[in-house]
């Protein structure tokens, strides 16, 4: 059995979070513009910034968070490690490197998606235009995915692909969550109103789950529903249990048939999490304090992303951020 390289196995698990980043920032910039309103009918773009963390980034080169300067900043900003270009540009750089084990098909796809995010004209990125240029950038990451699926040989690579893509997914549901939860809470005077109900459904949206709420939920919709579809739901692929259980299984399958035994420190982070996801239910969740909650699942999270680095890839830290 062929043992596969510390840094080919870097490469593989961070092409992997990166693609499922930029689609998940496509797919949050297209809901925005399409289905966000605050209580006045308004759309603010500010929320976008805040849910990357990108404040003191953002306002060191813009003075306001206008629909303009967001979009720019988040779709074609070089020098901005957040955006989709920095995203996508990140996986082909791995993709390159990885050249000797992954399909020509996979390879051509992600060049073709960078240099068409190169040469979009700056016309591309007006409002009118984001929701074709978002379906565009989704669907390329989406291909990414099914090449992928198709064509990637199924050894130890495959298994650090999907573990990089579950960790992302997870990461991005739970701060997609904890920023939307709190920006959403209606006052007393709106809940049940049509613009509460489009908040929590463009939340949804955003995490491509509405369709997946509504056949649990067929009626109704309420915070503690969204909430808790979207962290304890063991049938929504995008859920944080779904992600762990996978990552879990794939670090075990790894240690099984791989004989990789260095893997026991990220093992045990993520028992942590499903620890916490099993004794927990929503209502007990926002009782003590939904924001509390995900931000330690976030910190255990990157817990486990530190230790897989440490154990496969011979690294103190992992590659990126």
């Amino acid at each position: 059995m062929t043992s596969l390289l510390a840094r080919y196995a870097e490469c593989i698990f961070w092409m992997a979070r990166y693609m499922e980043r930029a689609e998940n920032l496509a797919r949050i910039l297209d809901v925005h513009e399409t289905f966000a309103r605050d209580s006045h009918g308004a759309k603010s773009w500010l929320p976008i910034v805040q849910l990357n963390a990108d404040q003191d980034r953002f306002f060191a080169r813009h003075s306001s968070a206008g629909a303009d300067n967001v979009i720019h900043f988040y779709v074609l900003d070089q020098e901005n490690p957040t955006s989709i270009i920095s995203a996508v540009r990140m996986a082909r750089e791995n993709a390159r490197q990885l050249r000797p084990l992954i399909s020509t098909e996979m390879w051509t796809q992600i060049n073709v998606f960078y240099n068409t995010l190169l040469e979009l004209p700056p016309t591309e990125l007006t409002r009118p235009n984001l929701p074709r240029l978002c379906r565009m950038m989704k669907e390329a990451c989406q291909t990414h995915t099914g090449i992928t699926e198709g064509t990637f040989f199924r050894d130890q690579g495959w298994y650090f692909y999907q573990l990089g893509k579950y960790l992302e997914r997870a990461d991005q549901t739970t701060r997609l969550l904890d920023m939307k939860y709190h920006s959403l809470l209606p006052r007393t005077a709106d809940i049940g109103s049509p613009i509460d109900i489009s908040q929590w459904s463009a939340l949804l949206r955003s995490a491509s789950a509405y369709h997946a709420f509504r056949r649990v939920y067929p009626r109704g919709m309420t915070p503690a529903a969204v909430a808790g579809f979207l962290l304890f739901n063991d049938a929504f692929p995008r859920s944080v249990v779904v992600c762990t259980n996978q990552i879990d299984q794939l670090l075990s399958r790894l240690t099984s048939k791989y004989r990789l035994r260095r893997g026991n420190l990220a093992m045990e982070r993520v028992d942590e999490i499903q620890a916490a996801l099993e004794t927990h239910t929503i209502e007990r969740v926002i009782a003590h304090g939904l924001h509390e909650y995900l931000d330690w699942l976030q910190l255990r999270l990157s817990d486990v992303s530190l230790e897989i680095g440490r154990a496969f890839f011979g690294m103190e830290q992992p590659a990126a951020a």
